[in-house]
């Protein structure tokens, strides 16, 4: 048998105290927040909540889910983040690849407008003009087409296309194959890591907005989006909280019902809605992300 050296021994238990440790740190905040989300609203105020409910309650999601207007909301933002991901994702692709190739002399040009975009903004008000300009207000094209190229994955999907071998291309080309064969047949099955790492930042990006449908589409219930309508419930919440005649108008079950949720509770229940799709997304795209946005961000 192999003898085991005492340092050996040493680093490895200390690896493994340290690698627990680290899981509870980041766990811990996320299991809190679930246990407070299923506690009594009036109760979570004391606090010393960890991680398990004091009070065991479903008022909170209850609160949430009421009225119906919750699911139409989910399915608006799940449509937006789907649809926003695969027109990013091939537009931004198909662009990346267009700029890589050294006959194209307009892409030193291009790369730079994009480039600068990251820098400099023209401001809130001037877009919004020109979001109404384009006739995009109260549209659901509002959500996928401002966004559909992002500067920053346009450098880091162009960086990882670099690092494919010329030869390949060159190959494809020399048995008559047409920019469009190798970019479906060659650059794409290739940049699956980083097209997926993009795919993550688009989708997530998509789900959490809520900020343009209050600017672009907030007129028009049937485009309103879930973080639009979760964030329209925290204010709700928090505003019948200091008002109890309010607080009887926004529940069926009158005051004494609005009293078992708090602004604690419903903030709780609120993260655990919005996190939980991202949370049953990223693990399938876990692979392929860290391999993405190294190789397309490092290399040159």
């Amino acid at each position: 048998m192999k003898k085991v050296k005492l340092g050996d021994v040493v680093f490895n238990t200390f690896n493994t105290v340290f690698m627990l440790l680290l899981v509870i740190v980041t766990l811990y905040p996320f299991a809190n927040t679930v246990a407070v989300s299923f506690n009594e609203g009036m109760d979570s105020l004391r606090g010393g909540i960890y991680l398990w409910p004091r009070i065991f309650t479903f008022k909170n999601y209850q609160y949430i889910f009421v009225g119906g207007t919750i699911f139409h909301a989910f399915l608006v933002s799940v449509a937006r983040s789907v649809i926003s991901m695969v027109l990013n994702v091939f537009f931004t692709a198909m662009l990346a690849y267009t700029l890589t190739r050294k006959e194209y002399i307009f892409r030193r040009f291009i790369t730079m407008a994009f480039v600068l975009t990251m820098y400099f903004h023209a401001g809130m008000i001037p877009h919004y003009f020109l979001i109404k300009n384009l006739g995009l207000l109260n549209n659901f094209l509002v959500y996928v087409l401002p966004s559909i190229v992002a500067a920053f994955n346009l450098i880091v999907v162009r960086t990882y296309i670099k690092t494919i071998p010329e030869a390949l291309i060159e190959a494809a080309k020399i048995d008559g194959a047409s920019d469009f064969w190798v970019f479906f047949q060659v650059i794409l099955p290739l940049s699956k890591p980083v097209l997926a790492t993009i795919a993550l930042f688009v989708a997530v990006g998509a789900w959490n907005s809520w900020f343009d449908t209050f600017l672009y589409c907030s007129s028009r219930q049937e485009l309103s989006t879930l973080q639009y309508e979760l964030m329209k419930l925290m204010s709700t919440i928090s505003q019948a909280n200091y008002n109890p005649a309010l607080a009887a108008s926004y529940a069926a079950g009158g005051e004494a019902a609005v009293q078992l949720v708090t602004p604690i509770s419903i903030r709780a229940a609120i993260t655990v809605v919005a996190a939980l799709p991202i949370i049953f997304i990223y693990p399938f795209l876990q692979r392929y992300f860290v391999v993405g946005l190294n190789v397309g961000s490092v290399k040159e």
